[in-house]
C-alpha cells in the first residue's frame, strides 16, 4: 500500500485514507464502500488506476506516479444541493495548487491558450463544469458521482485525477502535468494539500448554505470569462460568449443574438476551437 498523509486539520475532523500503489479505479473502491454503509469522511488515494474514468463514462488514462483520489462523503443538507459539490472541489484543488505552485497567476481570462513567456508563472484556472487548465491544457479533472447507502442516504463520491508525473497521450486536447511546470513533487504531497484545502472548502459550503461564497471563489478562478465559447451538448452547439455561471452552477452563454442561454451540461471549447466545426 502507498502512503498517503492526511493533514492535521482532516485527522481533526475525522477523514481517513486508505491507499493503493495500483488500483482499478478510487472511484470504484469509494462507490463499493458507500453501498456496504460506510459514513463517509473516506479518502481512497492511488499512485496508478487501470481501469480509472471520467465524464460521460470516458476512460480515464494515469501514468504511474499521477494522483487518483476519490472521497466518499455522506453530507447532510438538502440532496439538490449536493451537485454544487463539483464546485467545492474544483476550488479545493485550485486552492491545493496554489500552495504548491510557486507564483502561478491562479485567475484568468481566457483559457491560457496563449501560452507564457519562458520564466513566467504558470497560468491556472478552472473549466467548466470539472477541469483544471495549466496554460490551457488539462492538468486535473474531476468526477462527481451519487450513491445510496443500505440505510437510504445519499452518498456522494467525488474523484480527482491530477496529472502530477506525466500527461497521459494521444488524447484530442492537450494536458499537461506538474513536472512539465518544473514542479518537482510527489503524488502524496499533491494529495496532502488537496485534503488540507477540501477541509476548508467544505466547510465554506456548510451543507449548501455557503454555495454563493463557493461559486463566487469559483468565477475568480474561471477560465474563459468573457472569451468565445462553443459548447457542445448532446445534440447541438451552442456558440457565444461565455458570461458567466449562474447561482445554479450553469454555465452562461450570450449567443450572436443576444440571447442568454443556460446550459447544465456540455463539452466547453474556448479560443480558435470555438471557431471550428464540431
Amino acid at each position: 500500500m502507498a502512503g498517503f498523509p492526511l493533514p492535521a486539520s482532516a485527522d481533526v475532523e475525522g477523514y481517513r485514507v486508505i491507499g493503493f500503489d495500483t488500483v482499478g479505479s478510487t472511484n470504484t473502491e469509494a462507490a463499493n464502500a458507500a453501498m456496504a454503509g460506510d459514513s463517509g469522511k473516506l479518502w481512497f488515494a492511488a499512485l496508478q488506476q487501470t481501469a480509472g474514468k471520467g465524464r460521460r463514462g470516458r476512460p480515464w488514462e494515469s501514468p504511474y506516479g499521477n494522483l487518483a483520489a476519490s472521497l466518499l462523503i455522506t453530507p447532510d443538507g438538502e440532496t439538490e444541493s449536493f451537485a454544487s459539490l463539483g464546485f467545492v472541489a474544483g476550488v479545493a484543488l485550485n486552492c491545493a495548487l496554489e500552495k504548491l505552485i510557486p507564483n502561478a497567476r491562479i485567475a484568468s481570462g481566457i483559457d491560457g491558450a496563449d501560452g507564457r513567456s519562458e520564466g513566467a508563472s504558470a497560468r491556472i484556472a478552472l473549466k467548466w463544469p470539472n477541469d483544471v487548465l495549466a496554460d490551457g491544457a488539462k492538468l486535473a479533472g474531476i468526477l462527481l458521482e451519487g450513491h445510496k447507502r443500505p440505510d437510504g442516504r445519499q452518498a456522494i463520491v467525488i474523484g480527482f485525477g491530477i496529472n502530477v508525473v506525466a500527461a497521459p497521450e494521444g488524447l484530442p486536447y492537450p494536458a499537461i502535468a506538474l513536472r512539465d511546470l518544473g514542479i518537482a513533487v510527489d503524488a502524496a504531497t499533491v494529495f496532502e494539500a488537496l485534503a488540507e484545502s477540501w477541509v476548508a472548502c467544505f466547510k465554506v459550503w456548510d451543507n449548501g448554505r455557503g454555495i454563493a461564497e463557493i461559486l463566487d471563489a469559483w468565477r475568480a478562478a474561471a477560465a474563459g470569462i468573457g472569451a468565445e465559447v462553443a459548447v457542445q451538448r448532446n445534440r447541438d452547439v451552442v456558440r457565444g460568449v461565455f458570461e458567466t455561471i449562474d447561482d445554479a452552477g450553469r454555465l452562461i452563454v450570450r449567443d450572436p443574438e443576444g440571447h442568454r442561454i443556460a446550459i447544465a451540461a456540455g463539452d466547453v471549447h474556448f479560443g480558435t476551437t470555438a471557431t471550428l466545426k464540431l
